[in-house]
């Protein structure tokens, strides 16, 4: 039997520690070692994945920007935002990483669709949204079976970040919020209600 996810709330925490945090974690692992949820928000920052193009980075407004090892482009985290990492042994829950990204996007549209709101997937981007505006990102890494970084949700924050980049590589894309949505959560509740559908969807059986 998998033992129970270690749900950690983290608070209010700079980006890189945290980062640092989840490699020593994954690096440390042995086959005993639980599976562990970070809920975490971070002050104001811009993450590029491993082959990010700097392009995306439209202009300089004074947030640092951080060179990541996770998949995908640049996104903004900051003060208002869910954020969630994933640090699980895949093999052992009988995951594949396709599986693991739909899992996680399918717990944001479980909860969205709890607060009567439909959200949906688009091809070939991975994340969340409601119509053409992405409500969350995921972006994960993969070593030796076990994986780190996770998926952010915009609940009731600054979105004005997002203009000076092209989220996830897309130019143009709008993004949304729990907040602009007519979703009345805080963000703990917002957090809390994120973690329970990700525990639902990986506790479930294949």
């Amino acid at each position: 039997m998998i033992s129970p996810l270690v749900i950690r709330e983290l608070g209010r925490a700079d980006y890189v520690p945290t980062w640092e945090a989840m490699q020593a974690l994954t690096a440390a692992r042995t086959p005993e070692t639980p599976d562990e949820l970070w809920q975490v928000e971070h002050p104001p920052v811009y993450t590029l994945g491993q082959a990010g193009k700097p392009e995306h980075v439209l202009r300089d407004i004074g947030i640092p920007l951080v060179k990541i090892d996770r998949g995908g482009q640049v996104t903004y985290h900051g003060p208002g935002q869910a954020v969630v990492y994933l640090l699980l042994d895949l093999p052992r829950r009988n995951l594949k990483v396709r599986e693991l990204v739909s899992r996680i996007e399918q717990a944001v549209i479980d909860l969205l669709a709890e607060y009567g709101i439909v959200a949906e997937r688009h091809d070939g981007a991975p994340g969340v949204y409601v119509g053409p505006a992405k409500v969350a990102a995921l972006g994960l890494r993969i070593r030796n079976g076990r994986s780190y970084h996770g998926v952010s949700l915009n609940v009731d924050m600054d979105l004005s970040p997002f203009q000076a980049i092209n989220p996830c590589g897309y130019a143009g894309m709008p993004v949304t919020q729990l907040k602009d949505l007519g979703v009345a959560r805080t963000l703990p509740q917002a957090t809390a209600d994120l973690t329970r559908h990700l525990v639902a969807q990986l506790e479930k059986t294949q």
